[in-house]
């Protein structure tokens, strides 16, 4: 899942992106799950577009970006100084494409297959809590599990409605990055 650090206004922000369609994101900002759904077209610089927030509609102005620079964002009718920098390399970027986290599946050869609806593990780690069950309704943004890494806590978020179908993980399991917890049909 990458990682991203921005200062928002000078506040500084963790956020945690994941693609989860050509038009979707599941997102983490400071650790809350939201969820983000552009245009098919996408943000445009020096366009108004609309982005969603949780299910609410947004008009954003994003300036061509300038390298190293701070990006004037307006979001309806309210101006943002942004900078984003990436957690793992601290350089300033001007503008980002999160990568599709590969939701996989692990056959008998341990070969790794994809799966449709499949929440894959973003890090290696151990289930600290399993909180759903197979056939349980489940919400977008609502916590599947809590992984163990690094001796950090964290919650590991349904992308989008539906009912579990499959529950691969158990309390105290150990897991790899790219394995699947669960697969929402």
């Amino acid at each position: 899942m990458p990682t991203y650090e921005a200062v928002i206004n000078g506040k500084p922000r963790k956020i945690e992106l994941t693609r989860t369609s050509p038009d979707s994101f599941s997102a983490k900002v400071d650790g809350r799950p939201r969820q983000i759904k552009l245009q098919k077209a996408g943000i445009t610089p020096e366009k108004v577009s609309v982005i969603e927030i949780d299910g609410k509609a947004y008009k954003i102005e994003l300036p061509k970006p300038e390298q190293g620079k701070k990006i004037p964002v307006k979001v309806e009718e309210v101006e943002f100084e942004v900078d984003v920098k990436t957690a793992n390399k601290g350089g300033a970027l001007t503008s980002f494409e999160p990568t599709p986290q590969a939701a996989v599946k692990k056959t008998g050869t341990n070969r790794k297959v994809a799966v449709e609806g499949a929440v894959a593990a973003p890090m290696t780690g151990k289930i600290v809590k399993v909180k759903v069950k197979k056939g349980e309704q489940v919400k977008t943004g609502q916590v599947l599990c809590v992984i163990e890494a690094m001796k950090m806590e964290n919650e590991i978020s349904a992308p989008r409605a539906g009912t579990i179908r499959e529950v691969n993980v158990a309390d105290g399991s150990p897991v790899n990055e790219g394995e699947t917890l669960f697969v929402i049909a």
